[in-house]
């Protein structure tokens, strides 16, 4: 193999970069050409591609975001976006891609590696944390992290004035965000997709709760089945029925996307970045590159996009236990 690409797709994360340099130092090292295509598959239909080289992806490794850009796509969900796509890769003698993104970016390799055969290895990269076949994804950490602050500061203005606060993560999937910020962040409570919110129970356990505590932190996932954070504090603030007790919600939204990579963030990115340039050399097709128990492993896109990742009950059990 001589030639290959690297693209970012779907939303960013915290990491992105370090991934990105990665895979460029990584295949210059093994003495492969290295080309960036810029908004992912949008730019690949647009033939948006670019060679790079090692000072390409200097003084990159702190920043937020991704160099080469990201953007959804339409026009690749057919056939002809596909085959325009293929066209432009065979134009500048590409042989293989690594895919930064997450479950959407892969569903879209997995296709169009069985329609034209172009070995591809992704890496994780979407904050979510909800990609089977790695412990974590990149960008994650960073996006708990920031949370977690916004979580503190919060919690300050809370005890302040004995007010409750629902704040809203991001997770629509996926509530990995919502339980390490209320484990980390000493939420009361932590509703996630995972597991079904009964509005009646949260209400009991919060009047009981109210006798030892004069405020309180609940972390809801942007994907709770109760609905949104304004919403279940409406529905609370009813059943409660308590002119005297301040109710507020806090919506952290997309700062969680943005802002320089923790150290576990860039580390993650670095390796699944080398190993996934690694990964093609040793003739890996379809795989995602991603670190499990410490140690990188090749995980084929079908079993990363139909297979569901896990919530541990014993964290849930824990932030149960460190409520009371």
């Amino acid at each position: 193999m001589k030639k290959i690409a690297v693209f970012t797709s779907g939303g960013d994360a915290p990491g992105m970069n370090a991934c990105i340099r990665a895979v460029v130092r990584t295949a210059i090292y093994h003495g492969i050409e290295v080309y960036g295509i810029n908004y992912g598959y949008e730019g690949m239909m647009k033939g948006n591609i670019k060679r790079m080289q090692s000072h390409s992806v200097s003084n990159i490794i702190q920043r937020g975001g991704t160099i080469l850009k990201s953007a959804r796509s339409e026009d690749f969900r057919s056939a002809e976006g596909r085959r325009i796509a293929y066209s432009n890769l065979q134009a500048q003698g590409i042989e293989g891609l690594v895919a930064i993104g997450g479950d959407g970016t892969f569903t879209g390799a997995k296709r169009f590696h069985e329609e034209f055969g172009i070995p591809i290895v992704g890496c994780p990269g979407t904050i979510d944390n909800d990609i089977f076949g790695t412990d974590y994804t990149i960008g994650f950490d960073t996006a708990v992290n920031t949370a977690l602050e916004a979580i503190d500061k919060i919690r300050d203005t809370a005890a302040a004035h004995d007010r409750i606060f629902f704040i809203e993560v991001m997770g629509r999937d996926s509530g990995y965000i919502a339980v390490e910020c209320g484990i980390g962040g000493g939420a009361e409570f932590v509703l996630v997709p995972e597991q079904k919110t009964e509005l009646q129970d949260l209400v009991k356990t919060f009047k009981n709760l109210r006798k030892s505590k004069s405020s309180s932190i609940i972390v809801v996932a942007e994907g709770d089945d109760a609905g949104s954070a304004d919403q279940i504090m409406g529905a609370v603030k009813a059943s409660i029925n308590d002119p005297e007790k301040e109710f507020k919600v806090t919506t952290l939204g997309h700062i969680q996307r943005g802002g320089n990579p923790t150290a576990r963030d860039r580390v993650l990115g670095s390796r699944c970045g080398m190993a996934a340039v690694e990964g093609l050399l040793q003739g890996q097709k379809r795989a995602m590159a991603g670190v499990v128990n410490g140690e990188v492993c090749y995980t084929d896109f079908h079993d990363c996009i139909t297979k569901k990742k896990v919530l541990k009950d014993d964290h849930l059990k824990l932030i149960e236990i460190l409520s009371i």
